[in-house]
C-alpha cells in the first residue's frame, strides 16, 4: 500500500502541474485583445530646419502613432490614403503567419492603396515580444511614414531583466529639406546616387546642432536613480548609426523580438530596420546629458555626417537662475566612434547572443550563397542626363547578379494565387553565376547585373542556410538584409570571402541571436539559418532604401504544406487591385 502511494503522488503532482500550466495558458489567451486603429495617410505642414514642407504623415503625426500591444493580441488597422501617392504599410518584423496579405511591400504581397482608397490590415502577434516598428513600404514614403510597434509580454509574464521604471521609444530617422519623393524621382531619372539627407532626427526632431531646431529638441525627464528601458529603432532610410548617451552605461537586453544575454556598452551600432533594447540607470550627477546618433559609414560614398541629439534631463538638475533658462549649463556630449569605425561596430555586433540555448537547424536542406552589392548599368549614351552615375553609367544593385524588378501589372502574391503567368519566374540562382574573388579587384565585366523578377522556391519546412557575401563591386559596404515573414539565427560572420571548409566550423549553433535584419560586414560575409515554415511570398532585401530601389532584393516563395495550418489564408475581400 505504501508503495502504491509513492507511485501515485508523483503522477498526481505532474497531472496537477500540467493542469495548472494549461489553465495559465488559457488564461493568457483570454486576456488577448483586438486593437482597432484608423491610419489616415495625408500631407500635413511640417516645419524643420526653418522651412515648412507639405509632408506625408499618419494622423497628422511625424513620426506616426506608437502602437502598444501584447503577445497574442490582434491588430485591425484601416489605412486610408488621402495622399497623392500610392502607399502600402509594412509591420516590420511581424511573422504574419499564413497571412502575407498583411505584410505590406508593394507589388510583392499586395497592390498599393491608391489615392482616395483604403485597405484594412488584420494580423495577430504570435509568440513574439520586443520592439518592432511599422513603416510605408512604397518607394520613399517611409522617410516620414513610420512609427514604433511595441509588443509587451502576455499578461503575467515578466521581462527576463529588472522591471524598468519607464520605457522610451527612440526612433532615429533622416530628414530631407525637400519632398523625399522628389529626391527619389531625381535619382531615378539621372541614374546617379540620391542626394543625402539634410539632417538626422530623434523622434522626428533634429536637435540642438541644426538651425531653427533647438526649441523643439526632444527632452526626456528622469528621476535620479531610476532605470529606464530605451527601445531604439533605426528608421533611417540609408544609414547605419552609432548611438550613445553621455556618461551613462547602456545594458543591451534585446534585439528585434528576442531577449539577449545582457552586456554593458557605452555605444551601440544599429542598422536601418534593426531595433535594440537597452537599460539605462540615471546614476550620474543630476544634470542634462545628450543622447546622440551619427552615421556609421562603410561605403566609399557621400553620407550625412551631421549629429542628431535629444536630452536626458534629470528633474533634480540645478537651475542656473537666468530668466527663460530652466536648467543649468549646456548638456554634456557623449563620445561617439568615428564615422568609419568598423572595429567598434563589429565588436558590438559580436557580443549579441540569445538569452538561452536555442534550436538552430543543424541539418540543412537548402544551402544558398548570395552575393550582395552594387553594380553599374552601361549606357549607350554615356554622361547623358540619364546616365549620371560613375563614368557615365547608371547605378544598380543585385543579389547573385540579379537586379530585382518589382512588377506593376499585379503583385507577386496575387499573381501566384490567381495563376497569372508572365509576372515572375522561380529560377532565382542559389549561387552566383560566376565564381570570382568577391572582395578583391573584380573585373569590370562582372559589374553589370541582369534585371529580372526571379523568386526562389522553398518547400514548407525546409531548413535553410543563407550566406550573404558582400562584394567590392563599386564599393564594399555593410548591407542590412531584412527577411519578411521569418526570423533567422545569425550563426557566423567574418571578413573577406566566405570559406565553407573553415568558416562553417566556427559557427555558433548554441546561442546565436535571432533577428529579422542583419548587416554584412563591409568586405565580408554573414551566415543565417531559418526554417521556412510560413507559406507565401516573402521579400528579402537590403534595408538601405537607395539599394532596394536599385534592385538589391529577391523573394522566397514558400510553398503550402499539409492541411489548413500550413496553407496561406484566402486573400481578404478588400485587397487592393493594381
Amino acid at each position: 500500500m505504501e508503495l502504491l502511494k509513492l507511485t501515485v503522488k508523483p503522477w498526481s503532482s505532474c497531472l496537477l502541474l500540467g493542469l495548472l500550466f494549461i489553465f495559465a495558458f488559457l488564461a493568457s489567451l483570454s486576456h488577448a485583445e483586438i486593437h482597432y486603429h484608423e491610419f489616415v495617410i495625408e500631407a500635413r505642414p511640417v516645419k524643420r530646419l526653418c522651412r515648412t514642407h507639405s509632408t506625408v504623415t499618419v494622423n497628422g503625426q511625424f513620426p506616426g502613432p506608437t502602437l502598444q500591444v501584447r503577445n497574442g493580441d490582434t491588430l485591425v488597422i484601416r489605412a486610408i490614403n488621402r495622399a497623392r501617392y500610392n502607399v502600402t504599410l509594412h509591420w516590420h518584423g511581424v511573422h504574419q503567419t499564413r497571412n502575407p496579405w498583411a505584410d505590406g511591400p508593394e507589388y510583392v504581397t499586395q497592390c498599393p492603396i491608391q489615392p482616395g482608397r483604403s485597405y484594412t490590415y488584420r494580423f495577430t502577434i504570435e509568440d513574439q515580444e520586443g520592439t518592432l516598428w511599422w513603416h510605408a513600404h512604397s518607394r520613399w514614403l517611409r522617410a516620414t511614414v513610420y512609427g514604433a510597434l511595441i509588443v509587451y509580454p502576455r499578461m503575467g509574464s515578466p521581462y527576463p531583466f529588472p522591471m524598468p521604471k519607464r520605457e522610451i521609444p527612440i526612433l532615429i530617422g533622416e530628414w530631407w529639406d525637400r519632398d523625399p519623393m522628389d529626391v527619389l524621382r531625381q535619382a531615378l531619372f539621372t541614374g546617379g546616387a540620391p542626394n543625402i539627407s539634410d539632417a538626422l532626427t530623434i523622434n522626428g526632431q533634429p536637435g540642438d546642432l541644426y538651425r531653427c531646431s533647438s526649441k523643439e529638441t526632444v527632452r526626456f525627464p528622469v528621476e535620479a536613480g531610476e532605470t529606464i528601458l530605451l527601445r531604439i529603432i533605426n528608421s533611417a532610410m540609408n544609414q547605419e548609426h552609432f548611438f550613445g548617451v553621455a556618461n551613462h552605461r547602456l545594458t543591451v537586453v534585446g534585439v528585434d523580438t528576442s531577449y539577449t544575454k545582457p552586456f554593458p556598452t557605452s555605444v551601440i551600432m544599429i542598422a536601418p530596420g534593426q531595433t535594440t533594447n537597452v537599460l539605462l540607470t540615471a546614476d550620474q550627477p543630476p544634470a542634462r546629458y545628450y543622447m546622440a546618433a551619427h552615421a556609421y559609414n562603410t561605403a566609399n560614398a557621400a553620407f550625412d555626417n551631421t549629429t542628431t541629439t535629444a536630452i536626458l534631463e534629470y528633474k533634480s538638475a540645478p537651475f542656473n537662475g537666468k530668466k527663460g533658462k530652466s536648467r543649468s549649463s549646456a548638456p554634456i556630449f557623449p563620445i561617439l566612434p568615428g564615422f568609419n569605425d568598423t572595429a567598434t561596430a563589429t565588436a558590438f555586433t559580436a557580443r549579441i547572443k540569445s538569452l538561452h540555448q536555442v534550436q538552430v537547424p543543424t541539418v540543412i536542406d537548402e544551402n544558398l550563397f548570395f552575393t550582395v552589392g552594387l553594380g553599374l548599368i552601361n549606357c549607350s549614351n554615356p554622361n547623358s542626363p540619364r546616365c549620371q552615375g560613375p563614368n557615365g553609367t547608371r547605378f544598380a544593385a543585385s543579389i547573385n547578379n540579379i537586379s530585382f524588378v518589382f512588377p506593376r501589372r499585379n503583385s507577386l502574391m496575387q499573381a501566384y494565387i490567381q495563376g497569372q503567368p508572365g509576372i515572375f519566374t522561380t529560377d532565382f540562382p542559389p549561387v552566383p553565376p560566376i565564381i570570382f574573388d568577391y572582395t578583391g579587384n573584380v573585373s569590370r565585366g562582372l559589374w553589370q547585373p541582369r534585371k529580372r523578377t526571379k523568386l526562389y522556391k522553398l518547400k514548407f519546412g525546409s531548413r535553410v542556410q543563407v550566406v550573404f557575401q558582400d562584394t567590392s563591386i563599386v564599393s564594399v559596404e555593410d548591407h542590412p538584409m531584412h527577411l519578411h515573414g521569418h526570423e533567422f539565427y545569425v550563426v557566423g560572420s567574418g571578413f573577406g570571402n566566405f570559406n565553407p571548409s573553415t568558416d562553417t566550423a566556427k559557427f555558433n549553433l548554441i546561442d546565436p541571436p535571432r533577428r529579422n535584419t542583419i548587416g554584412t560586414p563591409p568586405g565580408g560575409w554573414v551566415a543565417v539559418r531559418f526554417v521556412a515554415e510560413n507559406p507565401g511570398i516573402w521579400l528579402l532585401h537590403c534595408h538601405i532604401d537607395s539599394h532596394l530601389t536599385w534592385g538589391l532584393a529577391m523573394a522566397f516563395l514558400v510553398e503550402n504544406g499539409v492541411g489548413k495550418l500550413q496553407t496561406v489564408q484566402p486573400p481578404p475581400l478588400d485587397l487592393p487591385r493594381c
